[in-house]
């Protein structure tokens, strides 16, 4: 097995939600983790918002 944990969602990098193992991600791939990834947008921070996800 091995390698990296997948994240079950996407914060802002402020967000208090995010946990102590978070790792931050550029705009492109957190649009891609968003989009394409199948990863949720965090309820609270809405990084889908600031980055002009409107799904």
């Amino acid at each position: 097995m091995g390698g990296r944990p997948v994240a079950d969602s996407v914060h802002m990098g402020d967000c208090a939600l995010a946990g102590p193992q978070k790792r931050q991600l550029s705009n492109h791939d957190a649009r891609r983790a968003l989009t394409e990834g199948g990863i949720r947008a965090c309820e609270i921070c809405r990084p889908d918002s600031e980055l002009n996800i409107l799904e």
